[in-house]
């Protein structure tokens, strides 16, 4: 299995010639030369992890996919005319040779006074457990996480703690968006210290690098 890391949340992971696309949203560069993509798991409804366009031009290079996401995102996308098949906290779903376990129910605290949102995060073929905007601790082992990093809603403290407590053997930064440079070197340290301290290592991955899991 190959994962391969673009711009902030979005992930493409390939098996046997065909993908899966985790988060396109609206800090990734497009992704309409993506093709063999047998679904689209969609974490929560913010634009930094889909948009209207990524979603047409995904579907129109791959008009069979099948999109996947919790309720909120079933609503957000039929408001604007895509289907989505609805997935929510212990939902397993085969997609072609995709195995995703779906985990978590809510969004991060971003602030009391903004409502939450659904967020769902998923495992694949159990081994890559991408988390949206949540600090769930999925009842499974996770061998490789993809770790948020960088948010309105991410204290940095809070994120070791996740990492911590998921004790991934692998782990690589993701939702690094909102960093400056030197904030991205700082936060993948911190992350880092205490994923070594388990046992676990960390790989930090360029958009449009790619890690054979």
């Amino acid at each position: 299995m190959l994962v391969t890391k673009y711009e902030h949340a979005a992930l493409v992971v390939e098996v046997d010639g065909q993908r899966l696309v985790i988060d396109p949203g609206g800090f990734t560069r497009p992704l309409t030369d993506v093709t063999d993509v047998e679904g689209i798991v969609i974490t929560h409804q913010h634009p930094d992890h889909w948009t209207p366009g990524q979603i047409e031009g995904l579907l129109e290079a791959n008009p069979g996919a099948r999109i996947l996401g919790p309720e909120g995102v079933a609503h957000a996308l039929g408001e604007v005319g895509f289907a989505v098949e609805t997935v929510s906290d212990g939902d397993v779903v085969e997609v072609g040779p995709f195995t995703l376990r779906f985990a978590g129910t809510d969004h991060a605290v971003i602030h009391e006074t903004l409502p939450r949102v659904d967020n769902t995060g998923v495992l694949v073929n159990d081994t890559l457990f991408h988390p949206g905007d949540s600090y769930t601790v999925p009842p499974f082992d996770v061998p490789v996480l993809a770790a948020p990093i960088g948010a309105p809603w991410l204290k940095i403290g809070e994120a070791m703690d996740y990492a911590a407590a998921v004790k991934p053997g692998r782990a690589f930064p993701i939702h690094e968006k909102t960093l400056s440079e030197t904030g991205l070197g700082m936060h993948v340290d911190r992350i880092r210290a205490v994923v070594e301290a388990a046992g676990g290592d960390v790989v930090v991955l360029a958009p449009g690098e790619s890690l054979e899991l």
